[in-house]
């Protein structure tokens, strides 16, 4: 498969159309059809349910999509990070990140690193922590800003100075939002929404002290945007960390015992990073080192 016919491929999947597919990409229509041909009988699938007035992906070619996405894309990056200046630091680093109160850590060291590489330009993926690892294992993230507990056995790391704390966000018009902490006992019967992952399952049972599958989860989200909406609809409960922003119609109370978590700065073990990336570990090492040891 060459990168230009899987740009084609892409073209005519997002017009549905060839003649239109083949107008942006500045190719004759017969070119066109010819490469996907030639492409369909390389996979040995069809790509394409075709009609006299637009096309639609196959099951094959829906696939065919998702993957055509990911290696144009690691394509770009790997030739950003081979195009490098010798005199002036250039390219992009990609890092992913949770929502976080220690993404102000992160937006720290972005500062600081842009102050010294202005011609490094910082790419920001918002995740939870299954997405960042998996993007990082594929190589299209470089660093990941994750919250514990994750299996950090492949990745090197810098810890963050900021702990994250756990807690019942419920309507501000509720009998739980008159309470300084919530117990298990409060929301012992409560509907709860969750974020999304084991480990959040794996919390909650401790802390409730009983199995996930007897709590009332009716729902689970990876951003807190959305789960704050379903707990201003009256839906639930949502259990999560607490972040420096409000939700209309919305309280957070922290949960007692307190549950707090740490999150780290991690990056895939035995890599060969890009030299704006490598430069970039570098200072977050430094930076980490230098708060922890005024602490």
């Amino acid at each position: 498969m060459e990168l230009r016919v899987l740009n084609y491929f892409l073209a005519i999947a997002r017009e549905e159309n060839i003649t239109k597919a083949a107008q942006n990409l500045h190719v004759t229509q017969p070119t066109l059809s010819r490469q996907i041909a030639q492409l369909e009988e390389e996979l040995g699938v069809t790509l394409f349910h075709r009609s006299n007035h637009h096309i639609i992906l196959t099951e094959d070619g829906m696939l065919l999509k998702r993957r055509a996405q990911e290696i144009l894309s690691l394509a770009e990056k790997t030739r950003m990070d081979l195009n490098k200046n010798e005199h002036t630091l250039t390219g992009t680093i990609s890092i992913g990140s949770g929502e976080f109160q220690s993404t102000a850590f992160l937006s720290a060291l972005i500062g600081s690193f842009h102050q010294n590489y202005p011609n490094v330009n910082i790419s920001i993926y918002s995740g939870n922590a299954l997405n960042i690892c998996d993007y990082i294992e594929r190589g299209l993230l470089d660093i990941g800003l994750m919250m514990e507990p994750i299996d950090i056995s492949k990745y090197e790391f810098v810890s963050t100075p900021q702990k994250e704390t756990w807690g019942a966000l419920v309507r501000a018009d509720s009998a739980l939002a008159k309470k300084d902490f919530v117990t298990p006992e409060d929301l012992k019967n409560q509907p709860l929404v969750i974020s999304s992952g084991d480990s959040v399952k794996n919390m909650l049972s401790k802390w409730f002290q009983t199995d996930a599958e007897k709590l009332n989860i009716i729902a689970d989200g990876n951003l807190l945007y959305n789960m704050a909406m379903l707990v201003s609809a009256g839906i639930g409960t949502a259990i999560c960390i607490q972040l420096n922003c409000s939700y209309f119609g919305c309280k957070f109370i922290p949960l007692s015992p307190v549950v707090e978590a740490n999150t780290v700065l991690g990056w895939k073990k035995d890599q060969i990073f890009s030299r704006a990336t490598a430069t970039f570990i570098d200072h977050a090492k430094k930076c980490s080192k230098s708060i922890f040891n005024n602490d």
